[in-house]
């Protein structure tokens, strides 16, 4: 049995739709991230799941219990907030512990796993200090402690690290991730970075104007998106005309691709820059005339024109002659390279 399943949620706020139609089934032990722009509504989804906001369709159940007529403080959820929500009185201990006084946990166990707690995201010696004087990093540590020590039957994450700066952002999805495995604490986490959540997630649920795009391993929806929304969200892309032959094979120009589901017709698929290379003299490519090229250190980043749309390539700083502005060379993708994207979705 799953141990979070979203049936048909769906919520609107008059006649705009936040949410609609969303299943989802969360294994327990899984991170899951909610990803999208702003707007797209995976906030309110969280929101819903932690009972802050009402359901107007559809229900949520944890192990087998709907939680609709559930109270947000008998869900038994941990949530960490964009903004830490510490209580700037209090110290470490005492915010950390403060979901556990609310509880009614007798003192020896209340301290014995607020230490637990603080050992765990790396706080040690940190008891007495006070919020104010401590790091943006500091703080989510607290932050996130205060949410795990009540041992969650969910953790909810609400962009926990947006604060943070980048170097730092980076350190804590690395630490954030090692403390998650090693509790094994089912997580859903709302993000609207790609990079975070490709580095974080065992599964990624593509959002979109309240509808889900695309669910998967973040290797599957950025190397195999279903649509040109998701292609295009989780980093560059190239979307690309070709033709189907009726026989599983695109074709552009000369090149001719397997690719499951191709159809006869026109086509439109998605070949990431760093899968397009230059192809030989003698092995069969597309044309493609080079705009500019840009010295990025360890690579090249090249855009091109050609007949299937614009492209842009990505080449690794190895020594070989990159070709320059006003050049005309041939392309080539290989089978595995291209996905195709679903018939009239969005850019």
């Amino acid at each position: 049995m799953s141990h979070l399943v979203l049936e048909g949620l769906g919520k609107s706020y008059g006649a705009a739709v936040a949410v609609e139609g969303l299943d989802l089934s969360v294994a327990r032990g899984e991170f899951i991230s909610l990803l999208g722009p702003s707007g797209c509504g995976k906030t309110t989804t969280l929101q819903m799941i932690a009972g802050f906001v009402p359901i107007d369709r559809g229900r949520i159940l944890l192990d087998g219990s709907d939680l609709g007529s559930v109270a947000p403080n008998k869900r038994g959820l941990g949530i960490v907030f964009q903004s830490y929500a510490l209580f700037p009185h209090m110290t470490v201990a005492q915010n950390i512990a403060f979901g556990l006084d609310m509880r009614g946990i007798e003192k020896t166990e209340r301290e014995k796993r607020t230490l637990e707690a603080m050992a765990l995201v790396g706080l040690k010696g940190f008891e007495d200090r006070y919020p104010r004087r401590m790091s943006g990093g500091q703080q989510q540590r607290v932050a996130l402690a205060r949410a795990l020590v009540i041992r969650p039957s969910l953790l909810l994450l609400d962009e926990p690290l947006s604060n943070l700066d980048a170097k730092l952002r980076e350190e804590m999805q690395g630490e954030l991730r090692q403390i998650q495995r090693s509790i094994g604490t089912t997580t859903i986490l709302v993000t609207h970075d790609q990079h975070e959540a490709m580095a974080l997630s065992d599964r990624i649920v593509v959002m979109n104007r309240g509808r889900v795009e695309q669910i998967g391993a973040p290797d599957t929806v950025y190397g195999a998106p279903d649509t040109a929304f998701v292609a295009n969200f989780l980093g560059k892309t190239n979307v690309l005309k070709a033709t189907g032959d009726g026989r599983g094979h695109a074709t552009i120009e000369a090149l001719s691709v397997p690719l499951a589901g191709a159809a006869s017709g026109a086509l439109r698929i998605a070949v990431r820059p760093e899968r397009l290379g230059f192809a030989a003299e003698d092995t069969p490519g597309f044309a493609a005339r080079i705009t500019s090229r840009v010295f990025q250190g360890a690579h090249w980043l090249l855009t091109a024109e050609s007949a299937a749309g614009p492209v842009t390539l990505i080449r690794h700083n190895d020594g070989t002659p990159i070709p320059g502005e006003g050049e005309t060379v041939k392309l080539s993708f290989g089978a595995g390279d291209a996905a195709l994207l679903a018939e009239g979705s969005g850019s």
